[in-house]
């Protein structure tokens, strides 16, 4: 995931449009992941520990993903003329 820019108010459409498109690349991302991980533990390619603390940083790393969708939903909408749940 490239850097985040965390104030998207000035942002064009193109740029809002761009940064959803990587912020769905790193989501596919995770889920490849975090599937690599369950099958690593279910084929005891790592341990019990290893297995919690590595999940719980991709708990982290996808609930930032899904706090910046949200933040990108927002900035479609702005760029749209609607808001959200209208």
């Amino acid at each position: 995931m490239s850097i985040w820019r965390e104030d998207l108010s000035s942002a064009s459409l193109q740029e809002v449009l761009d940064s959803r498109a990587e912020n769905q690349l790193w989501s596919k991302e995770l889920r490849r992941k975090s599937d690599e991980l369950v099958n690593s533990r279910l084929a005891k390619n790592i341990s019990q520990s290893e297995y919690l603390l590595t999940r719980s940083v991709a708990q982290k790393e996808a609930s930032e993903c899904r706090r910046r969708s949200m933040i990108l939903l927002e900035q479609l909408a702005r760029h749209s003329g609607t808001r959200l749940g209208e």
